[in-house]
């Protein structure tokens, strides 16, 4: 059995694919490399193969119709045979000497019994204009090298959430709790991070820059313009989410409160990005969306109201909307996010 399965969800990925797989390469034996060719049209197909033969005990190739980044992810979880899952999307890549800091220290774990449901790592933002590259670490939010549970975890800053990008998950653990990502939907990596956590009972946080995760493309998801066209889908992410999990019925404090900022990150982005569409259309939206959350956990709604993004995102008149767009607009410096 392999130590660790990466999938790497492909839809014309030729122009930088290779970067991903390499660095991934640097794993050797104990990693399984799924590429998922999801429809594509260009020499993405052509690229796997090449590595595929050139590794045929590490790199495996699962092509089908296009069903959206999510599908892929599914895809690669449902024929992954390692001990843990992660995903690496194609234009970004992992540091090769963290890798293998992270593949040791998950092995010594498994050796002694303690291997976590939950690996956390840092992730970099690999901006292409940005002159100082901005890490996103856990040293004040989580205890380093040992195993802990969410009872010990600390406070988290605004730019702490965890992402995809810092995840590594016990590959039976996401097997066993049902995940199922939606197809031809974007943003579906928060329901990837968030809907697991309750099922997770131990953790371990490694103080290590692993995760490159590239910002530049005009074309990308998280693009300011793209991710204003797309809002309906961020939208969708936003409801499924919520209707993961009764987050009061969550043992855990810590767990619970974490759930909840997480669930009040993903409303002010909607928020945020509605208002400054700025239609008549859109702010109805962005009205029926909170409109929503009150009529379904009336009691998840005023915990979100009552938080200080909660409560600027519904700031009334031009006014409040300005005061939310230059908001945003000093976050996107502080936290190197778009």
């Amino acid at each position: 059995m392999k130590l660790m399965t990466a999938t790497i969800p492909c839809y014309n990925s030729a122009a930088y694919m290779r970067h991903a797989i390499e660095t991934l390469l640097a794993g050797g034996d104990e990693m399984e490399i799924i590429i998922v060719n999801d429809g594509s049209t260009d020499d993405t197909v052509k690229i796997a193969e090449k590595y595929v033969k050139k590794s045929p005990t590490i790199v495996r190739l699962i092509s089908q119709e296009n069903g959206g980044h999510g599908e892929a992810v599914n895809t690669g979880l449902a024929n992954a045979t390692g001990i843990y899952f992660k995903v690496v999307d194609s234009d970004d890549w992992v540091s090769e000497e963290a890798l293998l800091q992270v593949l040791d220290t998950l092995k010594g774990l498994l050796a002694d019994g303690k291997g976590p449901d939950l690996f956390l790592a840092n992730y970099v933002y690999e901006k292409m204009d940005a002159k100082k590259k901005k890490v996103i670490n856990y040293s004040m939010a989580l205890p380093k090298d040992r195993i802990f549970t969410w009872n010990d975890i600390m406070h988290f800053r605004q730019s702490q959430n965890i992402l995809m990008h810092s995840t590594i998950y016990r590959t039976n653990l996401l097997k066993d709790c049902g995940i199922r990502l939606p197809k031809h939907t974007f943003y579906v990596d928060n329901i990837f991070v968030y809907q697991p956590l309750p099922f997770v009972k131990t953790l371990y946080y490694m103080d290590i820059n692993l995760y490159r995760y590239f910002i530049g493309r005009d074309d990308q998801s998280v693009n300011e313009q793209v991710m204003i066209r797309r809002i309906d889908q961020q939208l969708k992410i936003t409801k499924i989410m919520i209707e993961s999990h009764d987050l009061f019925q969550i043992k855990s404090n810590k767990l619970r409160n974490y759930m909840i900022k997480y669930l009040s990150m993903m409303m002010t982005v909607s928020s945020v990005f509605l208002i400054k569409e700025g239609s008549d259309a859109s702010l109805a939206k962005k009205q029926e969306l909170w409109d929503y959350l009150k009529h379904y956990d009336k009691r998840l709604y005023k915990k979100i109201r009552s938080q200080i993004l909660g409560r600027s995102m519904n700031l009334p008149g031009k006014f409040g909307r300005r005061i939310v767009e230059v908001g945003y607009n000093i976050s996107r410096k502080i936290y190197g996010f778009n």
